[in-house]
């Protein structure tokens, strides 16, 4: 019988070994020495380049975060690896373990936060609206029976439903499954409008064939924080990112990093966002904190 018991409390210690080594993104790291870094293609934020690399504003903060976790565990052979996410894919990636951080442009929200875990805030953006410039749509308001695209899976969709029901709009809505694809349903004329974040969206007009065929529009429907998500329950590998990004922060680098991403050229196509740093972002790095709003 004893024998029975052992070798039961060597099954169950096993299986509490595995478990918690789930869970544990260093010891996951130190295994593999390799961080795995997931990119959805949401420029000046992030997007991939040829050799399965990645380039912008939060991937180079995520840099900052790998090299810390490679000085931490003593790894100076520790890669980087970069796999594509999307709007959707960017959160069961992170839950099934095939990344260890999303580095994009991701919502910090309340419902979120209740899987995930959050760092510090990089960005703040408002939810506003593209529409080809001659379409004669300047507010929300004008989206009555109308054909609205926006992306699959984003903080955009339930906005919309919830101003469609309120103000009974009669509203099309269809989803696109990336930005870009949304973006292109307005530039080919199948759909009057596309509701997103405003900065993906004056990226989105930059980078088009002919960007005064477009404008962004409307009121501010929401304020969305930006931040580094990870697994949650992990305090030991949030501590060294939040560490890291306080660093970044208080040592001044993040407004460079900034600049070099919002006020000057960018890849691929040399476009200028001329987006100079927003009084919300610039107020909350005086006292950064990973607490915001829902």
């Amino acid at each position: 019988m004893r024998s029975v018991v052992v070798v039961f409390s060597a099954v169950l210690s096993l299986l509490w070994s595995v478990d918690s080594l789930a869970g544990d993104s260093l010891a996951k790291i130190r295994k593999t020495q390799t961080l795995v870094v997931g990119v959805r293609e949401s420029p000046p934020f992030a997007f991939s380049t040829s050799n399965n690399g990645a380039m912008g504003y939060s991937i180079d903060l995520c840099l900052k975060v790998a090299d810390a976790i490679k000085k931490e565990l003593k790894l100076p052979n520790m890669k980087v690896q970069f796999y594509p996410v999307d709007s959707t894919t960017r959160f069961s990636a992170l839950l099934d373990d095939k990344i260890d951080l999303e580095c994009g442009s991701t919502t910090n929200n309340a419902e979120r936060r209740q899987k995930y875990e959050f760092t510090i805030p990089h960005f703040f953006s408002s939810v506003k609206a593209i529409v080809r410039t001659d379409s004669g749509i300047r507010n929300w308001n004008q989206f009555r029976n109308r054909t609205i695209v926006t992306t699959k899976s984003t903080t955009t969709v339930k906005l919309l439903t919830d101003r469609n029901d309120i103000n009974s709009l009669n509203i099309k809505l269809i989803e696109g499954n990336s930005d870009q694809e949304s973006f292109k349903m307005v530039e080919d004329n199948k759909a009057d409008a596309f509701p997103m974040d405003d900065v993906l969206l004056y990226s989105l007009r930059a980078d088009a064939k002919k960007p005064d065929n477009f404008m962004i529009i409307g009121d501010a429907l929401s304020v969305e924080p930006y931040s580094i998500m990870l697994r949650k329950d992990d305090p030991a590998f949030k501590k060294i990112v939040d560490t890291e990004m306080l660093r970044i922060i208080n040592d001044g680098e993040i407004y460079k990093i900034y600049d070099r991403w919002f006020m000057r050229p960018i890849p691929p196509k040399g476009s200028n966002m001329n987006m100079p740093m927003g009084f919300l972002l610039r107020d909350s790095l005086r006292f950064p904190t990973d607490k915001v709003g829902n």
